[in-house]
């Protein structure tokens, strides 16, 4: 399967990363798409990855599945884009099946048009954008005919399995969900076993060092939930330069070398 899924300047790492990953752990061939003018894009909180492709390159292409990321103001700047906005439109009247989350349900598909007649979620903050043809739903994923719509980055790995099954069955999802730990349904549970009380006094300063190989996922989550929290996070390469191929694809550039980050260590 087929899949474009664009990022932009302030699209949010998490919502890009999960369905990277899992659409291809999956098996599918996802195509990351710079909206911008260059390859490299600086996503939120810092987190930069390199494209694998412009997007204006991809307008000829077909695809199984198209996935926007939201985040502020990511989905505004993908809303925006009149390139995307015809690759969509044209994939959508050929049946295709397509799909946002967080603020790019109401600030892209639905200030297209696209959502008109659908159900669909979004996140809270923003469903007051969707168009009265559109009906706002209540829940963590909607998935109506061929628009699957979610809600923000805590949902994303709901989301992003919700397309596996959309695109390759139940099967698919049970396979994959398994060794990652998952449960895609039935709910969270959470034990702590090791009880530990962290104390910091300033701003805490966090290395986290990635090389090739590494799990996009849980690089990208730590960085995108320790920065949101103030930290000052270094994201260190221990490669041979500040790119890192992580495990399933997504292209890492990294804030410095790791040899650079020792030197600045107190």
């Amino acid at each position: 399967k087929q899949v474009l899924l664009p990022i932009v300047a302030g699209t949010e790492p998490i919502e890009a990363s999960i369905p990277i990953d899992i659409l291809r752990r999956a098996g599918a061939n996802v195509t990351v798409a710079s909206a911008g003018d260059a390859l490299l894009v600086e996503i939120m909180y810092g987190v930069k990855i390199l494209a694998d492709e412009l997007l204006v390159d991809c307008a000829a292409a077909s695809y199984d599945l198209i996935v926007l990321p939201g985040g502020v103001p990511g989905a505004a700047n993908l809303g925006g884009r009149a390139t995307l906005e015809g690759i969509v439109r044209k994939h959508v009247e050929k049946g295709g099946l397509f799909a946002a989350i967080c603020a790019a349900p109401p600030l892209a598909l639905a200030s297209w048009g696209l959502l008109d007649g659908h159900k669909a979620t979004g996140h809270p903050w923003f469903v007051e954008k969707f168009p009265p043809k559109v009906t706002a739903v209540d829940a963590n994923v909607v998935v109506d005919g061929n628009a699957v719509t979610g809600t923000g980055p805590a949902t994303s790995m709901e989301f992003a399995m919700a397309l596996v099954e959309q695109l390759y069955g139940k099967e698919k999802v049970e396979q994959i969900a398994k060794p990652m730990l998952v449960r895609y349904e039935g709910g969270y549970s959470m034990k702590e076993l090791n009880s530990v009380e962290w104390h910091c006094s300033g701003t805490p300063k966090v290395l986290l060092p990635v090389a090739n190989g590494i799990e996009e996922m849980e690089a990208i989550i730590l960085v995108d939930a320790l920065r949101r929290a103030n930290a000052d996070v270094v994201v260190a390469s221990a490669e041979d330069g500040v790119v890192v191929t992580a495990r399933y694809g997504t292209r890492i550039v990294a804030d410095v070398m790791l040899d650079e980050a020792a030197d600045r260590a107190p």
